[in-house]
């Protein structure tokens, strides 16, 4: 009893243990958790990386090395932080596609925050990916800061205050040290305050939102599911680590940095390839830009969508040909540059917005 008068158990039994949820909420409500599960691992092997690694682009690509081959458990702790930050992107697509299939965006506070940690979590881990400094590593540094100068008037001085001088080399490789480092806070801090806004209205369903007798509380009846559904994905995510740590990574990488030398094929990681495909697919830079700014803001629009509590059978119908060509482009911008890829990207491109604006009006 005297426990509960700490206020910061009361605050956890509140919104953890007491947490009255809707009776008929399923594993795809497990997405919150599986996030913050791989948050706090990417947070965890990120500083004990920091420790070793050295933000020099003499010595960035060696550290790794030396990370990987003299330090103890540390080639474990970079697959874990390498691979760890994949899970966390695609736990966060499929978070952000099941409150559209359920049309839950009209949570205004809640989607809000979620979008602005999309944008967040997607650019700590671009400045991550710079970080070993290797030939992939390099030249997206180079190719998607470029990006910046179609910014009228002011897009040259924002570029060369990114780089630190007139080119991607050892002030920028700093700075995106710094601010990988310091990002992972913020976004931990963002998701406190996500947390606060889902748990003044209460969790969805999908049915919509029900009286609170129709109720239970969070634990066991589901706080079990989330430990279930931690130990998948932890299963899934050690088989990936332990067999395969490099699939997602690309072989260019293995090279170090060289500013005189253009890999054949420069593409980045595989979350963010539907942007990069939009944004190749548009032979204009400032608008294939735009386009690929406007492939994330879009998103913020649909707290002005109409609210339906019950998603109808064409709403649905609409959201699975927009995942399915979700995955299409993740595809695509991964391909060679070629006219049939290009032309297939245009054709996605204008169903991934139009499918969008679709779901926002229907």
């Amino acid at each position: 009893m005297m426990l509960r008068k700490n206020p910061l158990i009361n605050l956890f039994i509140g919104s953890f243990y007491r947490l009255p949820a809707p009776i008929n909420i399923n594993y795809l409500w497990n997405g919150g958790s599986l996030i913050g599960t791989f948050m706090v691992i990417q947070v965890l092997t990120g500083l004990f990386l920091s420790m070793h690694y050295c933000g020099n682009t003499l010595m960035a690509f060696y550290s790794v090395n030396h990370i990987m081959r003299d330090v103890s458990g540390g080639w474990i702790m970079r697959y874990i932080h390498a691979n760890g930050a994949s899970f966390f992107l695609a736990f966060i697509f499929m978070h952000i596609g099941r409150n559209l299939y359920y049309k839950t965006y009209y949570r205004k506070g809640a989607w809000m925050v979620g979008i602005v940690l999309l944008i967040l979590s997607m650019l700590t881990a671009f400045l991550g990916y710079v970080l070993p400094w290797g030939q992939m590593s390099f030249w997206g540094a180079t190719v998607i800061t470029n990006f910046v100068t179609a910014i009228p008037v002011w897009g040259e001085t924002i570029v060369n205050w990114l780089w630190g001088g007139f080119s991607v080399d050892n002030p920028t490789l700093n700075r995106f040290y710094t601010f990988h480092f310091l990002f992972p806070f913020l976004i931990i801090a963002l998701s406190i305050v996500h947390l606060f806004f889902i748990h003044q209205t209460g969790s969805s369903n999908p049915l919509g939102n029900f009286s609170d007798n129709m109720k239970l509380d969070f634990w066991p009846y589901y706080g079990v599911k989330d430990i279930l559904g931690m130990f998948l994905s932890l299963f899934f995510f050690l088989l990936l680590v332990g067999f395969s740590p490099d699939y997602f990574g690309d072989a260019e990488n293995f090279l170090k940095a060289n500013p005189m030398v253009t890999p054949v094929h420069i593409k980045p990681e595989w979350y963010f390839l539907f942007a990069y495909a939009i944004l190749r697919c548009i032979p204009n830079k400032k608008l294939g830009v735009l386009a690929l700014v406007f492939s994330i803001v879009v998103f913020f629009f649909f707290i002005f969508s109409k609210k339906k509590v019950l998603p109808s059978l064409g709403y649905r119908l609409v959201f699975w040909i927009w995942a399915m060509n979700f995955i299409m482009l993740t595809w695509l911008g991964g391909c060679p540059v070629k006219d049939i890829f290009i032309f297939m990207a245009q054709i996605s491109s204008f169903i991934y917005f139009f499918f969008l604006f679709l779901l926002m009006v229907i």
